[in-house]
């Protein structure tokens, strides 16, 4: 029998983290899944209302990749009032070729968490005008701190604005990442003025109602919805989608769970209209950004190649730093 590597958080965290290194392998997973013959099964999205928690099973062959990940995410929203951290999970990565385990990856959510900000970052490249400078962030939880991190690798982030419904949870935010990023980060109480200022905006919440208003943007802007990621969630006024350059990370899930379905069940959008996938837009065979004056969205709803791109990074790091493997 082949050894199964078996990795904690703690040893996941000794060997990956928020990188350009990683950004670029989320970066080259999307460009495959435009132009290559990935095999991408739809979400399997179970909701557990009772406990206010979701359940999410996503994965991907990505040819030439040793490797695929299947990674089980659930989200459990309470969690923070009982000292629980809203997400957790695990990966389970099999060799492409024989389909043998390979390892298991026991994250508690730390990849999940990496790989959407490298995704972040992903389409923040290749959407925001490279002169990008002033970031807002709305929410203040694990995942707006890690989205700032990663727009400050691939764009001149200056300062940054944090909004989130829990104005002492957006301060004490603003303050660690001032201090960890070295740039000036200042909580705000009013998200219209921060959003209007800003040159990128990444919407951060599990919010079911628009958070990030129409009228509130303006030319040149670059925003990143990663919030809706569960049929029913809605971060981005549905009216805004008629003013901007709409990218999805793959339209049949935008379709059932992004910013877009919440346009589409408005009657803003044509149940039949066509749009560029992150992918297409990286690999240069669908239009990005067409002007500095332009609205971008990147309509951000995870995909099972980031979490194959991820494991299969980690793997390579481990082999490299010779991380002791259990059986």
């Amino acid at each position: 029998m082949p050894r199964i590597r078996i990795l904690t958080e703690s040893d996941l965290r000794g060997l990956i983290d928020l990188t350009p290194e990683l950004v670029e392998a989320v970066a080259e997973a999307f460009r495959a899944l435009a132009t290559g013959r990935v095999v991408m099964p739809p979400v399997l999205s179970m909701e557990i209302a009772d406990h206010h928690g979701e359940v999410d099973v996503k994965t991907a062959y990505v040819p030439g990749l040793e490797g695929f990940a299947i990674k089980v995410s659930p989200g459990f929203f309470d969690n923070p009032a009982i000292g629980l951290p809203s997400t957790s999970g695990l990966m389970m990565v099999f060799s492409a070729r024989t389909g043998q385990v390979q390892a298991l990856l026991l994250d508690n959510g730390y990849l999940t968490d990496l790989r959407t900000a490298a995704a972040g970052a992903v389409a923040a490249q290749a959407l925001a005008r490279p002169d990008a400078a002033h970031a807002c962030i709305l929410g203040a939880g694990l995942q707006a701190r890690m989205q700032l991190r990663a727009l400050t690798l691939v764009r001149p982030i200056a300062r940054a604005s944090i909004w989130a419904r829990d104005g002492a949870k957006a301060r004490a935010m603003a303050d660690e990442m001032s201090a960890q990023l070295e740039l000036p980060v200042r909580a705000v109480d009013d998200p219209e003025q921060a959003v209007s200022a800003a040159d990128i905006v990444v919407t951060t919440t599990p919010a079911t109602r628009p958070i990030l208003h129409a009228d509130w943007l303006r030319p040149g802007q670059h925003v990143t919805a990663m919030g809706s990621d569960q049929p029913g969630k809605n971060e981005v006024d549905p009216r805004a989608l008629a003013r901007l350059r709409y990218v999805a990370d793959r339209l049949s899930q935008t379709r059932q769970m992004g910013e877009l379905r919440a346009a589409l069940e408005a009657g803003l959008v044509a149940r039949d209209a066509d749009f560029p996938e992150l992918g297409a837009v990286l690999a240069g065979t669908a239009p990005g950004r067409q002007s500095a004056e332009e609205i971008t969205l990147a309509d951000l709803t995870g995909t099972g190649v980031q979490d194959t791109a991820i494991a299969m990074l980690t793997l390579q790091k481990a082999g490299q730093a010779g991380v002791v493997i259990d059986s």
